[in-house]
């Protein structure tokens, strides 16, 4: 009999003679018990607060409720989508050779990502302070092209979208460096050497798998995105807290719209979680269907290499 066969057979023998001890795990009931608890004492708390919980359904589906979350999802993409554009080109600044790209890149880093973005909102939508008109011409002369009043430029729309998405462009812009940086670099040199161009090698070899780096910390950004259009309010730019703020200052019903514009901001960042969780999975579930990046990558390369001009002639 081989080492292998005796040594099951010995552990099947022990098994069959040891008693099955049925765990009881008195520890995860009286966790749950716990939290139950914790759970019905808030709920009853919350039923002998001084709110009117009948009226709060009334504000979810009220018309100002409505058209100041469509104003928080419509600030929340486009300052997103800039940022990840404008993230894009920061982040190519900073791993190129050009030593002043470089610089301003790092430069544009650190001041945006430094800056709080209640400060940068602030900053541009009191612009007309310093600029009381926004002039483009020819420089030193009296050519002018455009000439408009500050105040009319920068509205609440404009300085919320400028500070979202400045800031948000400096954090996209160390997030897409760390996943072209994560890139193996003997992939990229192993293009390289078959004549690849560098955009080739950036959308073959590098996207493919910079990706799997870059689509968490971005949907969790774009979540804090959705929920940091609230410091837009400060600045009149009606999204969900300033419309509740507005039908609040009326009826004085101010925790029934809020909880009214608390859920609409559950239902949005719920809604994006999703989004995010299928797009993870759509993207590796198709790169493992593909063989993956890397492997995609080695095959390209060795049927480059047995091709003209590569392969060697004999005689």
């Amino acid at each position: 009999m081989s080492t292998p066969s005796a040594r099951e057979y010995v552990r099947d023998s022990v098994r069959e003679l040891l008693p099955q001890v049925r765990l009881r795990h008195w520890g995860r009931w009286v966790i749950a018990a716990v939290i139950l608890v914790i759970l019905g004492a808030l709920a009853y708390g919350a039923s002998q607060g001084d709110i009117s919980w009948r009226d709060i359904p009334y504000y979810v589906i009220s018309p100002i409720i409505l058209q100041g979350l469509v104003n928080t999802i419509i600030l929340a993409v486009a300052a997103q989508v800039s940022a990840v554009i404008l993230g894009v080109i920061i982040a190519l600044m900073r791993i190129s050779e050009n030593p002043v790209a470089k610089w301003f890149a790092a430069a544009y880093t650190w001041l945006f990502r430094g800056l709080p973005v209640l400060l940068q909102i602030l900053l541009w939508y009191n612009l007309a302070l310093i600029f009381p008109r926004l002039q483009l011409g020819i420089p030193f002369t009296d050519v002018v092209f455009v000439d408009l009043s500050t105040n009319a430029v920068m509205t609440t729309f404009v300085a919320a979208f400028l500070g979202l998405m400045l800031n948000e462009s400096a954090y996209m812009a160390e997030i897409v460096r760390a996943g072209l940086n994560s890139v193996d670099r003997g992939q990229i040199e192993a293009a390289q050497s078959i004549g690849e161009t560098p955009l080739q090698r950036m959308w073959r070899i590098v996207l493919p798998q910079a990706m799997r780096v870059i689509i968490p910390p971005t949907g969790n950004d774009f979540i804090n995105m959705l929920k940091g259009t609230a410091m837009a309010s400060v600045i009149g730019y009606v999204e969900l807290i300033r419309a509740a703020n507005n039908i609040a200052s009326f009826n004085l019903q101010v925790m029934e719209t809020l909880i009214a514009a608390a859920f609409w901001y559950m239902v949005i960042v719920s809604v994006a979680s999703v989004g995010q969780s299928y797009l993870e999975r759509s993207f590796d579930r198709s790169d493992r269907a593909r063989g993956g990046p890397t492997r995609r990558a080695r095959r390209r390369l060795a049927r480059d290499l047995v091709t003209p001009p590569l392969v060697r002639s004999h005689p």
